[in-house]
């Protein structure tokens, strides 16, 4: 996936700045991959940082790409980066997600890479939402999917997950974000095999902590009135197809956009249709286009954050504790008992 959005050059030299700055501070001189002896990890952006600090623990040091507040899709790599990407002793990412981190690893050649998207499988939600017929990503196959391999590099990862058409918001789905995990639990290991045990100990506790996130979304989206969510952004079709749901997507896999009048008028029939109450938006962007969509079908509005990064706007202070929060707007949204 390729997805550009427009942002003011200052905002993106400034996230250069600041990711150049972290970097830098995590590099070794010796350009051994390693500072004070703990491997440096490098982190596209917060999902990935997140794995790699949990499994990671104190062992290494981790720093990403991405600051809070800057959306993922927007980050520019500077050539100071690139080169220090060179030096880390792992680097994580998910490729097809922002094109300039790609160029940048393709140019720097790590040692070790791990590609998130090579730990489990991406598909198309259906990004198209342009007219009445199309749903935006439907759900239907909870059950179904999320048996990728679970290969120890990123250049060993499927052939589709560079799709164009792929979607790459696998981390939304607890499953696929656990074989991410174990994935980059893997990937740890091979960089830094002293550390080993460490590695598989913290990915254990971590796919177990995800697995009871996954049995929480289960139990506490049985018994709804609705299945049908509308949201700014259409980075929920994992989460849609894990739990039967049907995300109706305004903008979407670009929440900047505009709709056009007939995914509009779409949205005001299966609005009645799917007696929904509530139109999402999420904390990056701009939630002009989901109030005005709520105001017109007097509906209320909420935040299903897609947890591309944590800031203060955020609904907890890590992944778990944000999906928490999704599940609870989505309980209220859906109408679950």
């Amino acid at each position: 996936m390729n997805i550009r959005r427009l942002r003011p050059m200052t905002a993106l030299v400034g996230a250069a700045a600041l990711g150049l700055t972290t970097l830098t501070a995590c590099s070794s001189d010796a350009g051994d991959g390693r500072t004070d002896g703990k491997l440096d990890v490098v982190a596209s952006f917060y999902p990935l940082q997140f794995l790699a600090q949990r499994i990671g623990g104190s062992a290494i040091h981790v720093s990403s790409l991405t600051k809070p507040g800057v959306e993922p899709h927007d980050l520019e790599i500077s050539p100071r980066q690139t080169a220090d990407l060179s030096k880390a002793g792992l680097v994580v990412y998910l490729k097809g997600l922002q094109p300039s981190v790609d160029r940048a690893i393709t140019q720097a050649e790590p040692k070790h890479v791990a590609d998130a998207a090579s730990y489990t499988t991406l598909e198309d939600h259906g990004t198209e939402v342009e007219g009445d017929h199309d749903h935006g990503g439907e759900a239907g196959h909870g059950d179904e999917g999320g048996h990728g391999g679970e290969g120890e590099e990123g250049h060993e990862g499927h052939a589709h997950s560079g799709d164009s058409a792929a979607d790459p918001h696998i981390w939304l789905d607890p499953v696929r974000y656990a074989q991410v995990a174990k994935g980059v639990g893997k990937a740890l290991e091979k960089a830094d095999p002293d550390h080993a045990t460490t590695y598989k100990e913290n990915t254990t506790a971590l796919v177990k902590e995800l697995t009871t996130l996954d049995q929480d979304f289960r139990s506490g989206l049985k018994d709804r009135s609705s299945d049908t969510f509308i949201t700014t952004h259409a980075a929920f079709g994992y989460l849609a197809e894990r739990y039967g749901l049907r995300q109706e997507a305004i903008s979407g896999l670009d929440p900047e956009s505009e709709p056009s009048p007939a995914r509009i008028k779409g949205l005001h029939s299966v609005a009645k249709k799917d007696k929904v109450n509530t139109v999402f938006f999420e904390t990056l962007v701009s939630d002009r286009t989901a109030k005005t969509l709520a105001g017109d079908l007097h509906l209320r509005t909420d935040v299903l954050d897609p947890i591309e990064g944590i800031g203060d706007k955020s609904k907890g202070d890590d992944y778990i504790q944000v999906m928490r929060s999704n599940l609870k707007a989505l309980q209220k949204a859906l109408g679950t008992k």
